[in-house]
């Protein structure tokens, strides 16, 4: 039987939201799966914009391939928690954690929050 584990994203402080400053795609990091092939990462990422406009952000889940990888969400002007990623699995591949990172079109109006469920 599968065990569930919540733990934070990795690019976290302690469970605080993580601020989005990077505007292209070499992303702020905001969470890095184990390395373990068989451990699934179940990734809940919601969105805050503190901006007086909307912003456009694209969340690089698990690689920086476009679009491949991109989940680009509009997030309306002083408004959040936006659901930007449902529960959506990532793992590793054996020797290497994949990545969630993401970018805004202004940077440092965003916060992500969120948590992973771990399946082991």
């Amino acid at each position: 039987m599968a065990t569930f584990t919540k733990t934070l994203l990795s690019g976290s402080t302690r469970g605080k939201g993580i601020k989005v400053a990077a505007t292209s795609s070499s992303g702020t990091t905001i969470h890095t799966t184990g390395t373990s092939a068989t451990t699934i990462d179940e990734v809940w990422l919601y969105a805050y914009n503190g901006h007086s406009s909307a912003v456009l952000l694209t969340i690089q889940f698990g690689g920086t391939a476009t679009p491949d990888d991109d989940i680009k969400v509009t997030i309306p002007a002083q408004s959040g928690l936006v659901l930007v990623a449902p529960g959506l699995t990532l793992t590793g591949d054996g020797s290497a954690g994949l990545v969630v990172r993401a970018y805004a079109a202004t940077t440092n109006v965003i916060t992500i929050h969120g948590y992973v469920n771990r399946i082991a």
